[in-house]
């Protein structure tokens, strides 16, 4: 007796690779199918809920910051009286001038970027070479050290003021203490043990055959962290970047304990300070200056930031 042939079932025009559309498998990724999506009934209620959404996240996230950029420009008895209302008597442009010139703020402002250019460049070059050395590299003792980085992201920072202010205070081989000095900011700040780790995990990532095809070209370590490690890892860099900068520029804490020479302070020390005796529309606008750097950069660096978050892409196959 003969056999029938085994044939293959096709599925229907349109229906293969995961496009199988109102059938509720494959093609659909949502918890509402097609189908349900044509009812009126439901694209009416989801697209309501999608609206209302959107409108919260607006209001939560931007909405105070509008909201200081607002007040920014708003006379010192309307923020008082009608904080809500939208400039019934004018515009005060002359807020954002007496804050920049008569509180001084442009001198602390300037502080705030070399506080945090410093800190930034400081905590990106110990975060590279660090993830270099564990990842790519990897000595005898990197599974020791990598473990004693991780281990120091569970010490609460609190507990470690002390004795950083005394080391700061007393530096063991300068002997020449570093308060008032930016020094005593920018050192610090590249003990990031987040940082670290966090590069080294990328560094993971990279194909090992790169590497491998470098050694035998002869790249030495300095020639193979510059010219492949670092150009395959501008997320990241973009990352660490975003992290450290704003991470210094809204430090308070320690540059209050380091820096008590006012010349010298930044914006997020000095504000609080100055807030008593500054008229409240003049401080908001001060206020809304300090923020000013944070918000471009973000928005300057959002696609590289948001292209290396998820850790990944560094090489396409």
């Amino acid at each position: 007796m003969t056999l029938p042939t085994r044939q293959r079932i096709r599925p229907p025009a349109g229906r293969d690779r995961g496009t199988r559309k109102g059938s509720g498998l494959e093609g659909d990724r949502g918890f509402v199918s097609d189908q349900d999506w044509r009812r009126p009934g439901v694209r009416r209620t989801l697209g309501g809920l999608h609206l209302v959404l959107l409108v919260l996240l607006v209001v939560i996230g931007v909405g105070p910051m509008l909201l200081l950029a607002k007040f920014a420009i708003t006379p010192t008895q309307d923020i008082i009286r009608t904080p809500l209302a939208i400039f019934p008597h004018g515009i005060a442009w002359s807020n954002i001038s007496q804050a920049w010139n008569d509180v001084q703020i442009s001198r602390y402002f300037l502080n705030t970027v070399w506080v945090a250019l410093g800190s930034w460049f400081v905590q990106l070059l110990v975060a590279t070479t660090g993830g270099f050395v564990l990842s790519v590299l990897r000595p005898k003792w990197a599974a020791l050290v990598n473990a004693l980085v991780i281990a120091t992201l569970f010490v609460p920072a609190v507990v470690l003021l002390v004795p950083l202010y005394l080391t700061v205070l007393h530096p063991p081989v300068i002997g020449t203490s570093l308060i008032n000095t930016y020094w005593a900011v920018w050192l610090p700040a590249g003990a990031s043990a987040f940082n670290v780790v966090l590069m080294a995990r990328f560094f993971d990532s990279l194909p090992r055959e790169i590497f491998e095809a470098a050694r035998v070209d002869g790249a030495g370590p300095f020639r193979l962290f510059a010219s492949i490690v670092l150009p395959m890892s501008k997320p990241i860099l973009g990352v660490v970047s975003v992290f450290a900068f704003i991470a210094s520029w809204k430090d308070f804490l320690w540059p209050m304990l380091v820096l008590k020479n006012p010349d010298i302070q930044p914006l997020s020390v000095r504000l609080p300070s100055i807030a008593a005796q500054t008229d409240l529309g003049v401080f908001l606008a001060a206020l809304a200056i300090s923020t000013l750097i944070p918000v471009l950069l973000f928005i300057g660096f959002q696609r590289l930031f948001l292209s290396g978050a998820g850790l990944g892409g560094a090489v396409k196959g």
